[in-house]
């Protein structure tokens, strides 16, 4: 070790002022470092509060990266991918947290405590012993003005020796301080050295120690997943610029479109206007009156649902209700001097709203679309074969009395019928808290979530379908009653501006028809097939399907109820099933015609019944594989 200055002990009892000015530089020197002391040590901690910091970030970053999941973000194309990589990057954070976790403990024992233990033991035993020196100093001092005012006459000698003993003890006591003060004052220059380079030994030590831990960690199995992941990156940033590529052509091609687009009322001389509209959207302006002479005009967005004309202002969840258009009349007026104007009366002659279209096209289709819905034409999805069956009643009108006419409304359903919309409840509403009592359902049936007829069927098929309403019926003598039903409950449902749907797994077997809840598989309802006496399809929308059962009241007598659903395929699929169950009902008592009845009905080469010729299909009209389109004898 290089040699450094130092006080020399053998001065201290002379206390020379040459000593004393080198005490003075120990000195400065002692508070110079106490000074960067304190200051390094505020940095180290800022290294170990970062550290820490790290610490938290790194497990708050873990829990958002498995938070990703749980955003339930509307638009989750690819999300799959994205959440596994998140998952495991998620690990990797743990585990990474780990170690900083670990780093933080190494830099605290290893860093900041010995220059804490420096500062608080070594620059605070100088600090001590120098205060201890200054007053053994002032002793010193104080003793020897005591000593020296000794007059020269002849003393008494008694107070002479209390001075001469009170000037050694204060001269011993400042000796002894200050060879305590300057053993302290040179070790410090050497305690000063390791001060300074221990804490960044440890320092280094713990990086080392993280760095080596993080590699032999993940530098092996990280690799092929970074792979992976940037491969994916790669992948999705060609999609973007591909389909960034295509949103500019597109974009060209739409702007590159005659300005005949832009400009309202373009066509006004000879417009192309559809008549058959039984929907229609746009926006148009509303009349509001402000005051006894006083109007206003509004541009909103409108749009037709159902028998109903909705309204939906801009940045709105959804639309409401405006006007009920069933039986209302709707013709072009003059209004303040606008073009384009039109007015819809109610059913009893009063005056409705005003709304204004900004073009002759879509003033008249507008017309011709409020026309139609006012006709219920809307609840058929061909107007054009409704003109031609409206044309052949016409028609029909010249025929002679003695042709067999249909029946009346009134004559198929009572006036005034109530209708019930969701009378199918949820499964859930089943499970009742009383456990040992049964409840029935809506429809007269317990709950009962096996199916054990099932299992000795000969007929198996299941159907998705959506529930709309049911309602009391006066005949079953023919299918008429069913369409006048239907006719009635999706009427009724636009009137009074009902959408929600609960849907079900209609299971049709050759005992029954069993309406069953998708996601528990209980049962909602029972009907026995034998008390089904009407089923038929809506001859125009054909996912309509109704049937009417005949259910025996307590007081002796029968009633008659329609049920209305809409079904994911074809209704004459579901009509066809029925119908084949009453068949093999009426045929099983004689075996040779049940054989009969089976041999007429194609096998596959499974050695399964085929009961129509095409599955039922799905929505997208892909065949439809978790509805039981086959069955087994």
């Amino acid at each position: 070790m290089p040699a450094v200055d130092k006080l020399l002990l053998e001065e201290a009892l002379q206390d020379s002022p040459q000593t004393r000015s080198l005490l003075s530089v120990f000195e400065e020197d002692a508070g110079t470092l106490t000074d960067y002391t304190n200051q390094l040590l505020q940095a180290m901690q800022r290294v170990y509060g970062a550290q820490n910091e790290m610490c938290l970030a790194t497990q708050q970053l873990s829990k958002q990266l498995l938070a990703y999941e749980k955003q339930n973000f509307a638009l989750g194309k690819g999300d799959e991918e994205v959440i596994s990589t998140l998952h495991y990057f998620s690990k990797v954070v743990d585990e990474l947290n780990l170690l900083h976790t670990e780093l933080a403990k190494q830099l605290a024992d290893t860093m900041v405590l010995p220059i804490i233990q420096f500062r608080e033991k070594d620059l605070t035993e100088v600090s001590t012993l120098k205060d201890l020196f200054g007053l053994a100093s002032n002793e010193h001092d104080l003793s020897m003005a005591k000593y020296s005012r000794l007059p020269k006459k002849k003393e008494n000698e008694k107070v002479k020796t209390e001075v001469g003993k009170e000037v050694a003890a204060a001269r011993r006591k400042q000796h002894l301080s200050s060879l305590q003060y300057y053993c302290a004052l040179n070790a410090l220059q050497y305690r000063k050295q390791m001060a300074m380079m221990e804490p960044m030994i440890g320092f280094a030590h713990g990086q080392i120690n993280f760095f080596k831990k993080g590699a032999e960690m993940f530098s092996k199995r990280m690799d092929s997943f970074l792979s992976s992941v940037a491969d994916m990156v790669q992948s999705i940033q060609v999609e973007l610029e591909a389909e960034a590529e295509k949103m500019r052509v597109s974009q060209q091609e739409l702007l590159s479109v005659d300005e005949s687009v832009y400009t309202p009322d373009s066509d006004v001389a000879a417009p192309q206007i559809n008549r058959n509209l039984i929907q229609k959207a746009g926006y148009l302006n509303l009349r509001n009156k402000t005051g006894l002479v006083t109007t206003t005009w509004e541009r909103l967005y409108f749009f037709t649902q159902g028998g109903n004309l909705m309204c939906q202002p801009r940045g709105a969840v959804a639309g409401g209700l405006i006007q009920d258009l069933d039986n209302c009349s709707v013709m072009a007026v003059d209004c303040e001097d606008r073009r384009y104007c039109f007015q819809i009366t109610t059913p009893n002659g009063k005056s409705g709203i005003i709304l204004q279209a900004e073009s002759r096209k879509e003033n008249e289709e507008w017309i011709c679309a409020i026309n139609n819905i006012s006709r219920q034409i809307y609840l058929t999805d061909n107007p054009e074969n409704l003109k031609n069956s409206e044309m052949e009643n016409e028609n029909d009108k010249i025929v002679p009395k003695a042709t067999a006419s249909l029946p009346e409304a009134e004559e198929l359903i009572a006036p005034g019928t109530p209708i019930q919309f969701d009378i199918v409840l949820p499964a859930t509403e089943f499970l009742d808290q009383n456990r040992g009592s049964r409840r029935t359902n809506p429809f007269g049936e317990t709950e009962d979530e096996s199916f054990p007829e099932a299992e000795d069927s000969l007929l198996q098929q299941m159907f998705i379908v959506r529930f709309l309403g049911s309602m009391a019926v006066k005949t079953d003598s023919t299918t008429e009653v069913i369409y006048e039903a239907m006719r009635q409950v999706l009427a009724a449902r636009a009137i009074h501006n009902i959408f929600r749907m609960t849907e079900s797994h209609l299971m049709v077997t050759s005992q029954s028809l069993r309406l069953i809840d998708p996601q528990t598989q209980v049962s909602r309802a029972n009907f026995e097939l034998t008390s089904v006496t009407q089923f038929a399809a809506h001859q125009e929308n054909k996912r309509l399907v109704g049937f009417v059962i005949r259910v025996p009241e307590s007081t002796g007598e029968e009633s008659l109820s329609t049920y209305i659903f809409e079904s994911n395929s074809e209704g004459e699929k579901i009509c066809y099933a029925i119908n084949l169950g009453k068949e093999i009902i009426e045929v099983q008592k004689d075996p040779e015609a049940l054989a009969q009845l089976m041999l007429s009905i194609p096998l596959t080469n499974d050695g399964k019944y085929v009961l129509l010729n095409d599955q039922p299909d799905d929505d997208d009209g892909n065949p439809n594989e978790h509805r039981g389109a086959e069955s087994e004898a």
